[in-house]
């Protein structure tokens, strides 16, 4: 595993919403700066009305959910979707190999409670189109706090895709009727919200006493479009507190092979390229890895950290043109002809079983 010595912090590229809301604004520098191929991959959004209150709101009912009674958590989670509704404690894979006990999550689709009708596809994609799970009796307020974080990131979302779009056909890759990023998700049935509860340093992997950059969330790329991301709310016996140890945080990994932390404001919203949208764009749009460091020093060994994620996606049918060479998990999609095509549920779901619990 890699290990870290005080890379200095990078700062985000950051977009003031007002001009993410101008569709007519040419953000095409901001874009390629952020998330374009020397890019890390994350802009972060600044200025976005009613979010730091929403985030706040949430991000607080992450230790009340995580310190319900073990037999009220077991009836929260949901195994037929691999453990991709619900709670999920320890079903996740690290890139070690090694089951990932150092986080707890929550899913929960905060646009649709039941995606589909249809048996069929629920049987097909468990992951996307099965029910919501809510904790009503022990957290009533729970359902509500999610739903209006996670609509709000996705109108977000859907602003910077638009922008995405415009730096693209710059780029020269022509898009069908219906294939930019922004329609593509705006049709999406299936965008996936995770409450994500980091516990104490006490609880993170080590490696012969020394302290891996991964040790509360294991480096990986999002398989998705775009993974909008809150900053993190420490605790420590369940009080706030800002977190002043300095290697703690978000890391990405670059095109070049360095590993650098990524710091936005509390108050901003940020955004990740994920595969897909790499793909999409033919390259132009980069996806990173990334892992989360846990605090090291001693006098932070009891802090905790929540955070919420929105993994913008598209619809389990709709299609995908790979190229030719697949840059992400050959392993699983091996080479074809160019223009072939999965949906992306198969896509998804083929990538989910190298990191997630299969379904019993």
């Amino acid at each position: 595993m890699q290990q870290v010595q005080g890379p200095p912090p990078v700062r985000a590229v950051t977009i003031p919403f007002a001009d993410l809301k101008d569709r007519s604004k040419d953000l095409s520098g901001k874009i390629e700066e952020g998330l374009g191929r020397q890019g890390l991959g994350i802009v972060s959004i600044a200025g976005v009305p009613g979010y730091p209150e929403l985030r706040k709101r949430l991000l607080r009912l992450a230790p009340r959910l995580v310190n319900l009674p073990d037999n009220v958590k077991k009836e929260l989670e949901d195994p037929d979707s691999r453990y991709f509704f619900g709670w999920s404690h320890g079903k996740e894979k690290l890139e070690n190999g090694i089951w990932d006990t150092f986080k707890g999550s929550y899913f929960a689709n905060p646009v649709f409670d039941v995606p589909t009708a249809d048996d069929v596809l629920v049987t097909r994609y468990p992951s996307y189109c099965r029910p919501n799970i809510w904790p009503m009796d022990h957290l009533p307020e729970f359902e509500v706090a999610f739903k209006d974080l996670g609509k709000l990131m996705l109108e977000v979302g859907l602003m910077l895709a638009h922008h995405c779009d415009s730096y693209v056909l710059q780029q020269g890759v022509q898009q069908g009727v219906g294939e930019s990023l922004e329609q593509i998700l705006a049709r999406s049935r299936c965008p996936k919200g995770r409450l994500l509860y980091y516990f104490p340093k006490q609880f993170s992997k080590e490696n012969d006493g020394v302290q891996s950059v991964s040790t509360w969330c294991g480096w990986h790329t999002d398989y998705g479009t775009l993974t909008g991301l809150t900053c993190g709310l420490f605790t420590r016996k369940s009080e706030e507190i800002p977190c002043h140890d300095v290697e703690s945080g978000l890391y990405v990994r670059t095109r070049d092979h360095q590993v650098v932390k990524v710091i936005f404001e509390d108050d901003e919203l940020a955004y990740q390229i994920g595969e897909t949208a790499e793909i999409l764009s033919r390259g132009h749009l980069c996806a990173t890895p990334h892992c989360v460091k846990a605090p090291s020093s001693e006098n932070a060994s009891d802090v905790d950290r929540s955070t919420f994620v929105l993994f913008i996606q598209p619809d389990w049918d709709e299609k995908l043109k790979l190229p030719s060479e697949m840059p992400y998990h050959q392993e699983l999609i091996p080479p074809k002809a160019e223009g072939y095509t999965l949906t992306y549920g198969e896509y998804s779901e083929r990538v989910a079983d190298k990191y997630f619990e299969a379904r019993a």
